[in-house]
């Protein structure tokens, strides 16, 4: 039996990969005084990511080289990260460069700045980058991507002359855009992983639905709104003739308004199940296997509509596809209509909150590891 373990992470408890090895565990090895490795069984793990936290970590599990880079980050203050890269393409995370991570339990949706998402584009592109992977999830920030355009050589400037990197707080105090220092980037390819359909601006734009998330108050809220819209007003003087359409794209909003900046450079803004799902070459390891074992913290009403394990499940290419999760929402019915045989849960074996017991987590995924063996047998 060949079997593929191709997880994303349990938030807040296990990375995909700490996933992916418990679930392994439990199929290949008979557990017992010693744990002896199972006949007739074959095992590879594939770590997944849908654009969010642990996409460059899957990334580099996958292969890719783990580069280091010194970035801005969202408080302001340089910290140490890193990108993944392989030949010509690199995997920036905004979680990791400019991610509400990075500030230790604050938030600070106006104070914010996505300055480390282009100082780790620039990283990308000194390392040799042709095609550049935004992976768009986790950010503290809601600034329209400003501060990403800042690192990238757009000058803001004040009433008074001064250049200034901007923060969502901050962009009312911007009087023009000085463009002649972008870094070209014609010949990139810049690719945003993204499964966030907002649009920047209006009742469900970045400020509007996410920067609440991000510590935004209502008068916060209302002030991002309008200087988010500054922001339009000021790219359209500057030259960018097409500002005020993109911000209304499907997608303009996530990240705070980092897709809508990206899109301005002329980024594609595409699913990032898929996206990560091409990327780790899944289709060539699903053709290699018997049976598919996927998972994620969460299933519920929101699993079909483009999160990652519906297209794991819809990529299967006819193989059964077992699903675990912390817990699940969903009947036996709507775990079938997604392609998914069965579901075993977390909250199926335990009272316990998994969610805080990484231990817990890893022993109970091993049962079902070894549970999964045993029913396929």
């Amino acid at each position: 039996m060949r079997v593929l373990v191709a997880p994303d992470k349990f938030k807040g408890s296990l990375t995909a990969a700490e996933v992916a090895d418990a679930l392994a565990e439990g199929i290949t090895l008979c557990r017992g005084a010693v744990d002896v490795p199972r006949d007739g069984v074959r095992v590879q793990t594939l770590p997944l990511a849908d654009g969010g936290d642990g996409s460059v970590a899957a990334a580099i599990r996958a292969g890719f080289t783990p580069l280091p880079t010194v970035v801005t980050g969202p408080d302001g203050q340089p910290a140490t990260s890193t990108i993944a890269f392989s030949e010509t393409t690199a995997v920036v995370e905004v979680a990791a460069v400019s991610g509400l991570a990075m500030l230790g339990g604050r938030r600070d949706a106006t104070g914010s700045t996505s300055h480390g998402v282009g100082d780790a584009i620039l990283t990308a592109l000194n390392a040799g980058a042709s095609r550049i992977i935004i992976a768009l999830g986790g950010s503290a920030s809601t600034d329209g991507g400003a501060g990403m355009l800042s690192a990238l050589g757009l000058r803001f400037v004040t009433h008074d002359g001064r250049s200034m990197i901007p923060t969502g707080g901050s962009l009312a105090e911007v009087d023009h855009i000085d463009v002649a220092g972008l870094m070209p980037l014609q010949n990139v390819e810049i690719v945003a992983a993204c499964d966030v359909r907002n649009p920047l601006l209006g009742v469900d734009g970045a400020a509007s639905v996410f920067a609440p998330q991000k510590g935004a108050d209502e008068d916060e809220v209302a002030v991002l709104e309008r200087n988010l819209t500054h922001l339009v007003e000021l790219l359209s003087a500057a030259g960018f003739s097409d500002a005020e359409n993109l911000a209304g794209v499907s997608g303009a909003g996530s990240a705070g308004g980092i897709g809508f900046a990206l899109a301005l450079l002329g980024g594609d803004l595409v699913s990032g199940a898929d996206l990560f799902l091409d990327l780790l070459d899944y289709d060539t390891m699903v053709s290699a296997s018997d049976l598919i074992v996927t998972g994620e913290g969460s299933l519920d009403a929101q699993t079909s509509q483009g999160k990652l394990i519906a297209a794991v499940a819809r990529r299967a290419h006819g193989r059964p596809v077992i699903a675990v999760a912390g817990r699940s929402e969903l009947s036996h019915d709507e775990a079938e209509c997604l392609g998914i045989r069965e579901v075993h849960t977390l909250a199926a074996m335990t009272n316990i909150d998994t969610r805080s017991d990484a231990a817990l987590s890893r022993e109970l995924l091993r049962r079902i590891g070894t549970r999964i063996f045993e029913d396929a047998s």
